[in-house]
C-alpha cells in the first residue's frame, strides 16, 4: 500500500469503482445486445416485406446469405439458417405488442431457445422475465423449459403469499416446483425414503440443477438438537438468491397433514438456532411420491412458516393428469400478472 493512503478506506473505494466499471460494462453489453435484436428484427422484416413484394421464395435467402458473407467476411449471423430465424423472429412478434419490447432485453440465443420450444405467448414472457431477472445462462434456460418450469409454477401449493415477506416472495415461488423430476435416479418404483435420499445424494449435481439453480447444499440428515432430543432434516440447502435455509423433507409415499406440522417445528428451531441475523427465514419443501391437492390446502391454511408441497416421478414428462389441471387461459394470465409485476419491480 502506497505511503499515506489508508488501507481500509481505499479497499471501499476502489470496490466502488469496480462496481462503477463493471455496471458500466453491463450497460454497454446491453446496448450492443438490443442493437443487435434491432439488425435482426429489421432483416428479417425486409425479407418478409420483399418476398411478399416480388413473390420471392425460399432461395431469396440463400442469396442474401451468400452475399452477406461475402461482404462481410469473418462475422457471424449471416449463415441461412440464422437468416431463416431473423424471419421467424419477426414473423412470431410483430403483432405483439407486449413481447416486442421484451424479446430485445434477452440474447439472440436465449430468443432462439424460447422461439422453438414455447409456442404459448404466456410461457414465453415468463420465460424471458426469468433470463432477464435473474440471469439464466441458455443452458440453464433449456433445462428450465425442459422440466416444465412454467406449467409447475402454475401448479404449485405453498403458503407463500401469507408467510414470506413481499420483498422475496415471488422469487421464492419460483424456487419451489409443483413436481419433481428424479429420472437420473436407479431405483425401483417400490423404493423407501432411505433409498430416495441416498440416490440423490450419489447425484447430487442433477439434483440441485433439478431443483432450478441458486441451490447450494449443506447436508443430510442434519442434526438439530432441541432440549435433550436430536432431530434430524432429511436434507439441507442454502437458496443464494433468496439468502434462506431450504429443508427438504423426502416422503416415498402421499402427502399426509402431520408433515405439515413437523416442517413448521424444523424451520422455527432453525430460525431461532442456525439461522444468521442477515438471513431471511428459512423456507421448508416436503418433496412426497404425491399429493392431493385438496388436503395440501387444507394442511398450509394455518402454517405459519413458508411451505411448499411438491411431489416427484421417476419419468421424463409431466403426468398426463397434470394437464387437466392447469388454470385456463385467463386464470393463468392472473396468476402471471402478479408475478411479472414484482419480477418488474426488482429489475427497475
Amino acid at each position: 500500500m502506497m505511503k499515506g493512503i489508508e488501507k481500509e478506506p481505499y479497499q471501499a473505494f476502489l470496490s466502488d469503482i469496480k462496481e462503477k466499471i463493471h455496471k458500466a460494462q453491463y450497460e454497454a453489453m446491453k446496448q450492443v445486445n438490443k442493437t443487435l435484436l434491432e439488425l435482426y428484427w429489421e432483416i428479417g422484416k425486409s425479407i418478409v416485406e420483399k418476398q411478399k413484394e416480388y413473390g420471392w421464395g425460399k432461395s431469396i435467402v440463400e442469396t442474401l446469405s451468400k452475399d452477406l458473407q461475402n461482404e462481410f467476411v469473418g462475422v457471424q449471423g449471416y449463415a441461412v439458417r440464422n437468416l431463416w430465424y431473423m424471419r421467424n423472429f419477426y414473423e412470431q412478434y410483430k403483432d405483439n405488442t407486449k413481447l416486442q419490447p421484451l424479446v430485445a432485453e434477452i440474447s439472440w440465443s436465449h430468443n432462439l431457445v424460447i422461439m422453438e420450444k414455447c409456442k404459448d405467448d404466456l410461457a414465453r414472457e415468463f420465460y424471458i422475465r426469468m433470463v432477464k431477472t435473474y440471469g439464466w445462462t441458455k443452458n440453464v434456460l433449456i433445462h428450465q423449459i425442459e422440466g416444465k418450469s412454467y406449467e409447475k409454477f402454475l401448479l404449485n401449493q405453498t403458503n407463500f403469499d401469507k408467510a414470506v415477506p413481499e420483498k422475496y416472495k415471488h422469487q421464492a415461488k419460483l424456487a419451489v416446483k409443483d413436481e419433481y423430476n428424479f429420472d437420473f435416479l436407479e431405483i425401483t418404483e417400490s423404493h423407501n425414503e432411505k433409498e430416495l435420499e441416498l440416490g440423490l445424494m450419489k447425484n447430487i449435481r442433477q439434483f440441485l440443477a433439478e431443483m432450478g439453480g441458486g441451490f447450494a447444499f449443506i447436508g443430510n440428515q442434519y442434526r438439530l438438537q432441541v432440549g435433550d432430543e436430536d432431530f434430524y432434516i432429511d436434507l439441507l440447502l442454502y437458496h443464494r438468491k433468496l439468502k434462506s435455509l431450504v429443508v427438504i423433507e423426502l416422503k416415498a409415499g402421499k402427502f399426509k397433514p402431520e408433515y405439515a406440522g413437523k416442517m413448521n417445528f424444523y424451520l422455527a428451531v432453525l430460525d431461532d438456532t442456525v439461522k444468521q441475523e442477515d438471513e431471511n427465514p428459512s423456507i421448508g419443501i416436503i418433496i412426497c411420491k404425491s399429493k392431493n391437492k385438496m388436503i395440501v390446502e387444507y394442511a398450509l391454511k394455518k402454517a405459519t412458516s413458508p411451505i411448499g408441497i411438491a411431489s416427484y416421478t421417476l419419468t421424463e414428462t409431466l403426468p398426463k393428469e397434470y394437464r387437466g389441471l392447469l388454470p385456463s387461459p385467463k386464470e393463468i394470465e392472473e396468476k402471471l400478472s402478479g408475478f411479472i409485476e414484482s419480477a418488474q419491480s426488482d429489475e427497475e
